[in-house]
């Protein structure tokens, strides 16, 4: 099927233009609108090459109709062999400089509180997904420190697999015995994710490919570290304490009011929380390290990943 038959299954008429976004590092983004009516766009997303390694694709479908019938994602119209067709979501897209934004930010944090509070499928007990998608992304590139790396720079920059297997197991070890509860978690929040609807006054977050359930406190300090951007990080723009708590006061006070647990927020409670998400950033930092080193061996598109 071409890409206009796509399209004409979810608007029944002839007359189309399109947009390639180009922001994407992993897939291609092209948007599809009736003439000049902007207001109503669909969005195509083409898988990257070789990105089945490391996305659940079925996963993310199930995901992404979670969110929607908990209103926190468009509508999924469908999905194809290498993509899938979805709503646009009108709205700007946040940068490293807005997500610090008081106002923003509250919205940010009382956002992700919703999504977190959404139940489990069928009342089971979740459990984590970051070791088994850790484990997984380790075997991918276990091959890349032998005599037959494809990327020789592996070899020269990167910890030994020694060095890395044994940071796995330290920090299951010593993370899991934080106590953060296992939500619903987007776990990819990174800027140009959320997306600020200043008409509506709310912020929504796009791009489920890595949604899944995982450590509350992982999905926080992960959000925490793209404050720093992604193409050149800064990372003296990782959040301060103070705004850490602030962020953490507003996110503690919407997780308990949708969870039905009142609204008061202890200072313990608040204390926890932070150790917590800075501790699980330390996580998020592996975690991607890892997805940068499969990337930069399988990936066309043009970006430094190992870098």
């Amino acid at each position: 099927m071409k890409l206009l038959d796509l399209i004409r299954l979810t608007r029944p008429k002839t007359t189309f233009d399109s947009k390639l976004f180009t922001d994407g590092t992993t897939n291609k983004l092209v948007g599809c609108y009736v003439e000049d009516c902007l207001e109503d766009v669909v969005l195509v997303r083409v898988y990257g090459n070789k990105t089945e390694l490391i996305v659940d694709r079925d996963n993310e479908l199930k995901s992404f109709q979670v969110l929607h019938a908990n209103g926190c994602a468009p509508r999924l119209y469908c999905s194809f062999q290498n993509g899938i067709c979805y709503e646009f979501i009108q709205g700007r897209a946040l940068d490293t400089q807005d997500v610090r934004d008081p106002v923003l930010l509250r919205l940010i944090a009382r956002e992700m509180a919703r999504i977190h509070a959404i139940h489990a499928h069928n009342g089971c007990i979740p459990k984590p997904n970051l070791w088994i998608k850790m484990r997984k992304y380790f075997s991918l590139v276990a091959t890349e420190f032998t005599d037959q790396a494809s990327n020789v720079r592996i070899q020269q920059e990167v910890p030994s697999q020694e060095v890395l297997e044994q940071e796995i197991m330290w920090m299951k070890e010593h993370l899991s015995q934080l106590g953060s509860p296992v939500v619903l978690c987007h776990n990819d929040l990174l800027c140009k994710n959320i997306i600020h609807n200043a008409k509506e006054g709310h912020v929504r977050f796009i791009d489920y490919e890595y949604s899944s359930y995982n450590y509350q406190a992982f999905d926080i300090g992960n959000h925490f570290n793209e404050f720093a951007g992604m193409s050149e990080p800064d990372y003296n723009l990782y959040p301060s304490r103070e705004m850490q708590l602030d962020w953490l006061h507003t996110y503690l006070q919407a997780y308990k009011l949708f969870t039905k647990k009142g609204e008061e927020v202890s200072q313990r409670e608040l204390e926890t929380l932070y150790v917590q998400v800075n501790k699980f950033a330390l996580a998020s930092h592996f975690f991607w390290g890892f997805w940068a080193l499969i990337q930069a061996k399988y990936s066309t598109i043009e970006f430094d990943f190992l870098g």
